[in-house]
C-alpha cells in the first residue's frame, strides 16, 4: 500500500511541469487593431495572436469581412464564397 502512494506522488510530480506547456485557452475576448487605410477603416481581429479575420468598413458602402480561406494569409470575403452552387430547375411538376 505504501508502495502505491509514493508510486502515485511521483506520477503527480512528474506530471506537474507539463501543465505549464498548456495553451491558453482562445475563450477571451480578441484582440482588435484599428487603423484607416485611405478612405476605409480596417479592424484586425486576432486571439493569441492568430489573424482570423478582418472588418473593412468603407467611407461610401456596406462593411464586409475578409475570413481566412485557407491556413497560409489567403483572405476570402465572408459574403462571397470562392464556390458557387448552381440552381438551375431541371424538373417542374
Amino acid at each position: 500500500m505504501r508502495a502505491i502512494k509514493h508510486l502515485m506522488l511521483a506520477a503527480v510530480l512528474a506530471s506537474a511541469p507539463l501543465a505549464g506547456f498548456a495553451q491558453e485557452s482562445v475563450d477571451g475576448e480578441p484582440d482588435v487593431t484599428i487603423r484607416q487605410e485611405g478612405d476605409r477603416t480596417v479592424e484586425e481581429y486576432r486571439v493569441n495572436g492568430f489573424l482570423y479575420a478582418v472588418k473593412v468598413t468603407p467611407k461610401h458602402g456596406k462593411p464586409y469581412f475578409l475570413v481566412r480561406a485557407d491556413g497560409d494569409s489567403n483572405f476570402v470575403r465572408a459574403d462571397q464564397p470562392d464556390m458557387l452552387i448552381p440552381a438551375w430547375e431541371i424538373f417542374r411538376w
